[in-house]
C-alpha cells in the first residue's frame, strides 16, 4: 500500500501548490477546487457572489482543505484586476489557473443584443484572458505552471441557441492553444475542458425539461448525463506533474457525447 501511495504522490500530488478556480463556489468550479485542494493544493475561489463562496470555503475546510475566497465580478474589468491583487497577497502567486467562471445568456440569434454579447464575452473569454496574462508570464518565469480552462460542446457545434455563449467558448479553446504555444515551452501547460450535459447553476433552465434531458442521456455512450464528480481526476491530472506533455488540448468530459 506504502508503494502504492507513494507511486500516486509523484504522479499526482500538488503539495506545495497554490490554486485560483474561478468559479469555485458551485458546479464543476466546486468540484474541481475540492479535487485539487484534496490533493494537496491551497485554493483561492473567485466567484460574484460572497454567501456562497463563504459557504463554499467551509466545507472545503471540512474535507481538510486550505482554502480562502475572494469575491469579484469577473466581467468588471477593473474588480477583476483589483481581485487578482488579492489573489496574490493571500497565498502568492498560483502555480494552477482554473477558469470555470461564465454566464449563460443563450437568446435566440436573432433577439441576440449588444448588451448580451458584451457580457457574455467579457465573463467567458475576456476574464480567462486577462487572468493568464496577469499569471501566465509569472509561472513561466518560474517555470512550471498548469492554466486549465472550462469550455463547452459548444466550442465546436452549434445547438440550442449557442449565440453570444458558442462564441465565447469556442474563443476560449482557441486562447487555450495559444496560451499552450506562448509558454508550455517554459513548463506552463495550458489545456481546455469540454463537459458533457451536466447539472450545474448554468444549466438549470435545461434541466427543467425532463425529455430533453432523456434525450441528452441516450445520446451518451454510457448512457447518462454528466455529474459534477466526472470532472475531479481530469483536474487533477492536468493540474499535476502527469500532464507535462499533454498541452494544447482540449479534453471531453462528456460520456461518448460528442462522438456520437
Amino acid at each position: 500500500m506504502g508503494r502504492v501511495a507513494g507511486f500516486l504522490d509523484e504522479l499526482f500530488s500538488l503539495d506545495g501548490r497554490v490554486a485560483l478556480v474561478t468559479g469555485g463556489s458551485s458546479g464543476i468550479g466546486r468540484t474541481i477546487a475540492e479535487a485539487l485542494g484534496r490533493a494537496g493544493a491551497r485554493v483561492v475561489l473567485v466567484a460574484r457572489r460572497p454567501e456562497p463562496l463563504d459557504a463554499a470555503v467551509a466545507e472545503l475546510a471540512g474535507h481538510g482543505v486550505e482554502a480562502t475566497a475572494v469575491p469579484a465580478d469577473l466581467a468588471d474589468r477593473a474588480a477583476l484586476k483589483a481581485a487578482v491583487e488579492r489573489v496574490a497577497e493571500v497565498y502568492g502567486e498560483p502555480d494552477i489557473l482554473v477558469n470555470s467562471a461564465g454566464i449563460n445568456l443563450r437568446p435566440p440569434m436573432s433577439d441576440l443584443t449588444e448588451s448580451d454579447w458584451d457580457a457574455t464575452i467579457a465573463a467567458n473569454l475576456d476574464a480567462p484572458f486577462l487572468l493568464g496574462q496577469r499569471f501566465g508570464p509569472a509561472m513561466a518565469a518560474r517555470g512550471w505552471g498548469r492554466i486549465i480552462n472550462i469550455v463547452s460542446q459548444q466550442a465546436v457545434r452549434a445547438y440550442g441557441n449557442s449565440g453570444a455563449y458558442g462564441a465565447a467558448k469556442a474563443g476560449l479553446a482557441g486562447l487555450t492553444r495559444s496560451q499552450a504555444e506562448a509558454w508550455s515551452r517554459h513548463g506552463v501547460t495550458s489545456n481546455a475542458i469540454a463537459p458533457g450535459v451536466v447539472p450545474t447553476p448554468l444549466t438549470r433552465e435545461f434541466f427543467s425539461d425532463a425529455q430533453r434531458v432523456a434525450t441528452a442521456a441516450a445520446r451518451s455512450m454510457v448512457g447518462r448525463n454528466g455529474e459534477v464528480g466526472d470532472f475531479a481526476g481530469v483536474a487533477v491530472f492536468l493540474a499535476s506533474t502527469s500532464s507535462a506533455y499533454v498541452t494544447g488540448q482540449t479534453i471531453f468530459v462528456d460520456g461518448g457525447f460528442s462522438v456520437t
